[in-house]
């Protein structure tokens, strides 16, 4: 597994279209909301800057660019040559999206971490840290599902979008607007029940076990996308 994590991470610094959607895309899109936290933070939270943090990095960073690794691995038939190795088949996708997961757990942190230094830090850094780790499970496993309907690289570009712009866009909803209304709704669609998590952890006024509870829906989703991974995945590509 780590020979495999260990080549792959060669390969992302040598793929210029993995660099900039996965580190380049993430981290400007990142500075520009910790640059104007003051902005933002007065049409919603700070809680809501890092929510979108959050989300800008695991559907670009991780999300985007584990769905564009695995087709693309599947096209060149590696995929198919690890099969025939003793590797098994859970050796192979962690060694695949082990890089590009703690790249994505890397920029994360230290944006975060930016953006407690300028703008105050978070009420629960135990509780940021689960909504995290969550958040990326899910982005994870739905990078899973995504690359079982992808047939290339290219075609990453198009499955990937409507996951990507639609976390994005349920993290800016239930951030700026809150659960008040329509709680059911938000906290069930992917990344709304992810995104009060992380508001409730840095903006703090919530009771740690009721915020815990918001787990349910992430985690899931978590299930929902390792389930529909097992049904489309290919190992080779499509005839």
């Amino acid at each position: 597994m780590l020979a495999i994590a260990r080549s792959e991470l060669i390969q992302i610094f040598r793929n210029r279209l993995v660099l900039v959607t996965g580190l380049i895309i993430p981290v400007f899109v990142s500075a520009f909301f910790v640059h104007r936290h003051e902005i933002f933070a007065e049409a919603a939270s700070l809680g809501y800057i890092a929510a979108i943090v959050m989300f800008t990095v695991m559907a670009f960073g991780l999300y985007t660019t584990a769905v564009t690794t695995l087709a693309s691995r599947r096209q060149n038939l590696f995929l198919k040559r690890l099969r025939s190795t003793a590797a098994g088949d859970a050796d192979i996708i962690t060694g695949l999206l082990l890089p590009v997961t703690v790249i994505a757990l890397l920029q994360v942190a230290v944006i975060l971490i930016v953006l407690g230094v300028v703008a105050g830090g978070p009420a629960q850094v135990a509780l940021l840290a689960v909504a995290v780790v969550a958040t990326l499970a899910m982005m994870a496993g739905l990078a899973l599902a995504t690359a079982g309907l992808t047939n290339s690289p290219e075609h990453a570009q198009v499955t990937t979008l409507p996951v990507s712009l639609s976390v994005i866009a349920v993290a800016s909803w239930v951030g700026i607007t809150g659960t008040e209304d329509l709680a059911p709704l938000k906290r069930v669609l992917p990344g709304g029940s992810a995104t009060e998590l992380v508001v409730d952890a840095w903006d703090g006024g919530a009771a740690v076990a009721d915020s815990l509870i918001l787990l349910v829906p992430t985690l899931s989703w978590v299930v929902v996308a390792v389930a529909l991974a097992g049904r489309m995945f290919r190992w080779e590509p499509r005839r």
